[in-house]
């Protein structure tokens, strides 16, 4: 059974179409890359998908039902995590409680347990604490647990976007270019921590990067996207032997190539 589906979703703004029909298919534990050049429409249908949009035409599936009318917490709320271009975290708050903030909303006990500290919040906070651990394990974050965002290398700082993501115990990632900007050893490292992540969480990965060797060497299937619209889908020495794909990304085709 398909995790997450799109079925002909359009969205304009004005007289530009950003999506043109888009079809996509996430299965459950798949890593899937969308490629295309910039203005593509790839963070438009993230936006789309994650409910910061809503698409003028067509369908949203995930777990077969249509989930158009959620809003974004509520898509957060039944397993849509997402990360930004941009990173957003609580600034004054260390590595750690940045992790331990985001785990809240798997809290069963309210506040008045957490005030005569119950047995209910105890184990709510055991828990958290737990979680908190294993992810700073899988997104290599330990030695800096107890420093603050702006204490961190560019790069770091997207990792932790990326954990407090995984907080919200996600069924599908939607990450939008998680090695922009950051260093080529944490490029190369962020290939495997992806699988591993899929791996130890039992999730999907959706996945925008523009770093080719990066999507090529992680992504299971590829979407390419140009002009709003998919040119091309399927493994990525597929894709990436597509005239279409070849012609739109790189300016050039097979035959360019060969002569």
């Amino acid at each position: 059974m398909a995790l997450l589906r799109t079925r002909d979703v359009s969205k304009k703004f004005g007289g530009v179409t950003a999506l043109n029909e888009v079809d996509i298919t996430v299965a459950d534990k798949e890593i899937v890359g969308l490629l295309g050049p910039n203005g593509a429409g790839k963070t438009t249908l993230f936006n789309v998908i994650s409910g910061f949009l809503k698409a003028d035409n067509g369908r949203i599936l995930f777990e077969e039902n249509e989930i158009q009318h959620l809003l974004p917490y509520e898509r957060v709320a039944i397993g849509i995590g997402r990360t930004f271009q941009h990173v957003k975290l609580f600034r004054d708050l260390t590595v750690y409680d940045n992790l331990l903030v985001a785990q809240h909303r798997h809290l069963s006990s309210g506040s008045f347990a957490a005030m005569l500290r119950l047995p209910g919040w105890r184990r709510d906070e055991k828990d958290a604490r737990d979680r908190v651990e294993a992810i700073l394990d899988q997104v290599n974050l330990r030695p800096w647990a107890e420093a603050r965002p702006g204490e961190l290398s560019y790069g770091t700082t997207r990792f932790l976007e990326l954990a407090c993501v995984l907080s919200l115990q996600p069924k599908v990632l939607l990450l939008d270019e998680p090695a922009s900007g950051i260093q080529q050893k944490e490029v190369e490292a962020l290939g495997p921590m992806l699988k591993r992540i899929r791996d130890e969480n039992n999730c999907a990965i959706l996945l925008i990067e523009h770093d080719m060797s990066l999507l090529l060497n992680t992504a299971e299937r590829i979407y390419a996207l140009d002009f709003g619209k998919v040119i091309a889908e399927g493994t990525p020495d597929e894709v990436t032997h597509n005239d279409q794909v070849l012609e739109s990304y790189l300016g050039r085709t097979r035959r360019d190539s060969v002569a």
